[in-house]
């Protein structure tokens, strides 16, 4: 049963100086690890890149520098479940729905779980049948006011989802 670490809005430097080791660990422990955006720097992309061994997808956030070159979009199938990621820039107002429908249009055959960050708040919600999770920030970034991400199991179609924090 593969083991996902969702992570987003690390927002290394300009906001926190590292990724906390918990969240290190947690990544490094991880078959897949899924950050939607807000690395703030190549370097920071570069370590997450690291901890995930090779297996990261990773989307483009509003504060990251064209120097990472990843997509705003991306989805990836997971023991046969679709993630779509993105950041999901924009307004806050409407943030799920917006979410949703992009994890809709970019899966439409499919039944997708939707990986979002952007908020800082951790949201694990059902919009127009579409399951919307924002692990939070990673590092605590303002304005999140502790590091959180989940964890996230697939088996048989099910997934689980567990929240991690200090």
């Amino acid at each position: 049963m593969p083991r996902v670490a969702l992570v987003s809005d690390t927002h290394v430097p300009s906001r926190e100086r590292i990724v906390p080791d918990w969240v290190v660990a947690e990544l490094e422990r991880a078959d897949h690890v899924i950050h939607a955006g807000d690395f703030d720097s190549r370097e920071a992309y570069e370590r997450i890149a690291s901890y995930a061994n090779g297996e990261l997808t990773a989307v483009r956030g509003n504060t990251d520098p064209p120097t990472i070159e990843v997509p705003h979009i991306d989805t990836i199938e997971i023991a046969g479940v679709p993630f779509v990621v993105t950041h999901g820039s924009g307004s806050l107002s409407g943030w799920n729905q917006r979410v949703a429908e992009i994890a809709t249009s970019s899966a439409p055959d499919a039944d997708p779980i939707a990986v979002a960050g952007h908020t800082h708040e951790v949201v694990d919600d059902i919009v127009d049948g579409v399951r919307v999770l924002n692990p939070g920030s990673a590092t605590g970034a303002a304005p999140a006011d502790r590091a959180t991400m989940y964890v996230a199991t697939v088996e048989n179609g099910d997934v689980e989802v567990e929240l991690r924090t200090e």
